[in-house]
């Protein structure tokens, strides 16, 4: 009996509707630079005309919060992310800054990932930073999504602000971008719900008192008021997945990795905004 009250909560919620996406008219522009908050929608999406930002669902007192780098609470984490990029660490006695003269090197790195690598893998920023921690600099893995992790990739980020995102789907990023796909629609967990019912099906509708967003990920690492840090990309997968009574995937593993390029993808032509601010 509580089971069934829960869904129909959660489907009573996405049944309100919002007459009009929250700041709809507005224009996001950070340090002088316009982002691109709406766009046409990429030729991959069936069922979708017009895709939106995250940033576009959100108050105007949060809005306010991204629009301005001194009142954006994430870049408490994005200065320290700073000095642990010139930070010696590890057996081999080096820092980021040891084989990057600076942040400034990774422009335009974050507007294509995911992307398949020289070996054919699909590859993420969380691994390429593991990758120079563990062969470059002889230090240990950072977690997923700990906070030296959320912060190191927000300062990467934060180098495309304002770039046109751009990820690859065709030739061999096709087969993970299928798989991000399936799962994208899948329907899981107790309340039998996928990605889609949500973001798709429901974005700019109310639920509990929040409006749903289209899902998008141009901004992240984000700042979310309701926890006061950086969330990653595959946390707040982790996120969503428990919020629907489902077991998560594991962070970094191979179903997460693929629907992070889906949904990625789903952002193509939105503009760069890490690091973003959101409910």
């Amino acid at each position: 009996m509580k089971f069934k009250k829960l869904i129909t909560v959660v489907v009573g919620a996405l049944a309100i509707p919002f007459a009009a996406i929250a700041g709809e008219d507005s224009q996001l522009t950070v340090e002088g630079q316009l982002m691109v908050t709406s766009v046409a929608a990429p030729a991959h999406m069936e069922n979708v005309d017009e895709i939106f930002s995250g940033w576009v669902f959100r108050k105007d007192e949060t809005q306010a919060l991204q629009m301005d780098d001194f009142d954006n609470p994430a870049f408490i984490f994005i200065d320290k992310a700073i000095d642990t990029f010139s930070k010696v660490e590890g057996t081999v006695g080096k820092a980021c800054v040891s084989c990057h003269e600076s942040p400034e090197v990774f422009k335009g790195l974050r507007a294509s990932m995911p992307r398949i690598n020289s070996s054919g893998e699909l590859e993420t920023i969380p691994e390429l930073v593991n990758g120079c921690r563990t062969e470059r600099m002889g230090a240990e893995k950072w977690k997923w999504s700990g906070g030296d992790m959320a912060g190191i990739i927000g300062l990467i980020g934060l180098q495309s602000r304002g770039m046109t995102v751009n990820v690859a789907i065709d030739g061999a990023a096709s087969s993970a971008w299928d798989k991000g796909k399936d799962l994208y629609y899948t329907r899981v967990g107790q309340l039998n719900m996928s990605c889609a019912n949500c973001h798709e099906d429901n974005y700019g509708n109310m639920i509990r008192a929040d409006h749903l967003s289209m899902g998008q990920i141009n901004g992240f690492p984000t700042y979310r008021l309701k926890n006061a840090k950086l969330n990653t990309i595959h946390g707040r997968f982790k996120g969503c997945m428990k919020n629907i009574r489902a077991t998560p995937y594991k962070e970094g593993g191979d179903e997460f990795k693929a629907l992070e390029l889906y949904v990625a993808s789903r952002s193509n032509g939105l503009t760069i905004e890490t690091p973003s601010v959101r409910n």
